[in-house]
């Protein structure tokens, strides 16, 4: 295997489906079962996951609402994600832990370093919920942060595409797709991977990102094999 340790980042508009909201339990199903391929291979898999299925704490903020409540509204619907991908990696027959940055004492154990990594030790799957614990930084910056933190070998961003674009490929059909690309083009070619806060934290840490999609069946156990799937940054 290529990697040892990974972080996966998946958005919560992963877990919709084709519905328009919520969470999609065949989806679920589908995530678990890749996850499993990979954790039966020995690898270490942590997962960090969005809420914007649910809620988004900007969009809250759009409309009038406190920005502050609004990031807390969101970091609970993570956790809401979390529980429903626990019960979905459980269902497939895989240990999972779920910590959260915030204290949810009767539904989640608290985010604590040494345990996680102890979890992952023992070949659990850790889901990271409540991002950060902070407002003002998304999910994508708890995923950097994390990953980190247990000192992951690569933060694997699943999306909708399969890499990253000299433009957006749903919109622009002439855009090409690169196989690997540095810190530094990203960022002088203004191209979106994460949020600045985020991708500079990744950058400063010299911890890889690949971003590949999740959702053609596969792809995640070839990313782990060390197959060309998706766009690797590094520096």
């Amino acid at each position: 295997m290529k990697y040892n340790r990974i972080l996966l980042k998946l958005s919560g508009e992963a877990l919709m489906g084709d519905r328009q909201y919520g969470i999609d339990p065949v989806r679920l199903a589908d995530y678990a079962k890749e996850i499993k391929e990979v954790v039966d291979q020995g690898v270490q898999v942590a997962i960090v996951i969005g809420g914007g299925n649910i809620f988004r704490g900007v969009a809250g903020a759009s409309n009038g609402m406190d920005r502050v409540q609004g990031d807390h509204m969101g970091m609970l619907a993570t956790v809401i994600n979390g529980l429903a991908l626990q019960s979905a990696c459980e269902d497939a027959g895989l240990p999972t832990r779920l910590q959260t940055a915030i204290q949810i004492n009767e539904v989640a154990e608290p985010f604590i370093r040494r345990r996680a990594m102890r979890h992952l030790e023992k070949g659990r799957v850790v889901i990271f919920g409540g991002g950060t614990g902070n407002p003002y930084f998304t999910t994508d910056s708890a995923a950097v942060l994390r990953a980190i933190e247990i000192e992951a070998d690569v933060i694997l961003k699943g999306t909708r595409v399969d890499g990253i674009y000299t433009a957006d490929p749903e919109k622009d059909k002439t855009a090409t797709k690169f196989d690997y690309i540095s810190f530094d083009d990203v960022l002088n070619k203004g191209l979106k991977v994460m949020d600045t806060t985020a991708f500079t934290l990744s950058q400063e840490n010299e911890l890889p990102i690949i971003v590949f999609d999740m959702n053609t069946p596969g792809n995640l156990i070839k990313l782990i094999k060390g197959e060309a799937i998706g766009t690797k940054v590094q520096m």
